[in-house]
């Protein structure tokens, strides 16, 4: 094998990440508070060779000095892109959008014998009964969410008949006999999203190696309680949109599958003039 196909396949490996990225991205259009992902390239290990041992002697060159052979490009990063996208109104009591970027619902996810607390920026809410006159508010997956005390919403559903959630995350249930009970959302505003890891269903996570990659719950995100409760803004009645541009996510396909191809194509040219070489008597 030939330096030019070693350098097409080892990029050609890297682009199709890039193409489940972005086909990850237009799956998720339509996907309540869905934060898009960009990949980014970075070149391989690359040899300079020189054309003169001294560059003194390289006297008037308007090129660099030297030719630059790379061996092919690599994915660097697939930033995740935590921008504010658009509120849609649908007038539904437990339906809520975070209209500031950064902040997060948490939620209680059981895998297997233990629970995790993971977190999401859906705040289509809705009640999964557990009892005959109690119900859990849970997400649009089934996953209960939880206060500012991290422990899940229990709300007496049968005699509940007004939902009221304020901007600050403050849930009030009016029941039948005109009592109330109050609830504090847990909201958790992540400073440094590009840490948090991305679990399905349209949760997140903290990263599992953060003893290695030396961070800690405080450097990615802070937890609104308290006082801090103050600067959560939620929106009633409505839900965040995606931030995916379905407009750019196609052309940046388009691109790259004609990169795609032209790589391919690298590769079956190297091919036939090794055939030509190899031919020659």
């Amino acid at each position: 094998m030939n330096r030019t196909m070693i350098t097409a396949t080892n990029t050609l490996s890297q682009m199709q990440k890039q193409i489940d990225t972005i086909s990850q991205n237009i799956a998720n259009v339509d996907t309540t508070g869905y934060k898009k992902r960009d990949a980014t390239f970075s070149d391989l290990l690359f040899q300079q060779v020189n054309n003169q041992r001294h560059q003194s002697k390289e006297v008037n060159r308007f090129t660099p000095n030297g030719i630059r052979q790379g061996t092919g490009a690599k994915l660097s990063q697939t930033q995740l892109i935590f921008s504010q996208a658009a509120i849609k109104n649908t007038d539904r009591s437990l339906d809520t959008a975070f209209t500031k970027q950064g902040q997060m619902y948490r939620v209680l996810v059981q895998q297997g014998e233990n629970s995790q607390i993971q977190y999401t920026r859906d705040g289509a809410f809705s009640l999964s009964l557990i009892s005959e006159n109690e119900a859990l508010l849970v997400t649009s997956k089934g996953y209960p969410i939880l206060d500012e005390n991290n422990q899940p919403i229990t709300i007496n559903a049968r005699s509940a008949k007004e939902y009221t959630i304020s901007s600050n995350g403050r849930l009030t249930v009016v029941l039948d006999n005109n009592t109330e009970q109050n609830f504090n959302l847990g909201v958790t505003y992540v400073k440094r999203p590009q840490f948090l890891e991305q679990k399905g269903e349209n949760l997140y996570s903290l990263p599992e190696n953060m003893p290695e990659i030396n961070v800690t719950t405080a450097d990615i995100f802070t937890e609104l309680n308290g006082p801090l409760r103050n600067e959560i803004s939620i929106e009633q009645k409505s839900l965040e949109q995606s931030n995916v541009d379905l407009s750019k996510e196609l052309t940046d396909l388009i691109s790259t599958e004609r990169a795609y191809q032209f790589q391919t194509r690298s590769v079956t040219l190297a091919d036939q003039m090794m055939g030509l070489v190899n031919g020659i008597r």
